[in-house]
């Protein structure tokens, strides 16, 4: 069957946002009296909504409910204003979206990111491509690696699942992908390993973000 749509996942796969989830997060740390985190340790605390980025990051005796959800809401308000500090597009990344929108490849963003937020770095980062659907999370929808907004967008550009391909940079976005069947690529470029890819699921890995082309 022929691929006529990608979705994509967002934070490690289009944008590198690491810095700014750092820092934003380390900065609600301090505000609340606990240890920091070196930058490179939330390679594997982000990935699966905010609720999960504070219990990672909260010591072990502060796993509770209300420091969770005060964790939660420092770093909506801290990173909602500093989320473009340091983001930018991976190399490669808007010739990859110039490249599959040149072929018309139907476009679209499925992230764990709160919803509004999703939309609104999407448009301020690729403002020139045309994305079919771009979702975040919501409340009312699980999150990934469940795969009902995946098979949403499935349904909602009247497609099979074999007409797509998925790419992300984590264990989460390639058990969403086999969740929701559909061929997962892993994004090498990303927070993540190669070995946590395979294990997770890859089905093919992306040494550069042109390299979706050989899947086309």
């Amino acid at each position: 069957m022929t691929v006529k749509a990608i979705i994509f996942d967002l934070d490690g796969t289009l944008l590198n946002t690491l810095e700014d989830l750092a820092d934003s997060m380390n900065r609600v740390l301090v505000r609340m009296g606990f240890p920091t985190h070196p930058a490179a340790a939330y390679k594997y605390f982000v990935g699966d909504g905010i609720e999960i980025l504070a219990s990672r990051v909260l010591p072990d005796a502060q796993q509770n409910k209300q420091t969770i959800q005060r964790c939660v809401e420092e770093m909506k308000r801290e990173y909602g204003a500093h989320w473009r500090d340091k983001t930018c597009p991976y190399n490669g990344v808007n010739d990859m979206l110039h490249a599959l929108t040149e072929r018309n490849l139907r476009l679209n963003i499925l992230s764990n990111k709160p919803d509004a937020l999703t939309q609104l770095t999407v448009s301020a980062f690729f403002p020139s491509y045309s994305f079919d659907i771009v979702t975040g999370a919501k409340k009312e929808i699980p999150k990934k690696p469940d795969p009902t907004s995946a098979l949403h967008i499935v349904k909602a550009l009247n497609l099979s699942r074999d007409q797509f391909l998925y790419l992300g940079d984590t264990n989460t976005d390639m058990e969403t992908a086999r969740n929701a069947g559909i061929f997962s690529l892993g994004a090498l470029w990303g927070f993540r390993t190669a070995s946590e890819l395979r294990t997770s699921g890859a089905q093919a890995l992306l040494e550069q973000p042109l390299d979706i082309l050989q899947h086309i």
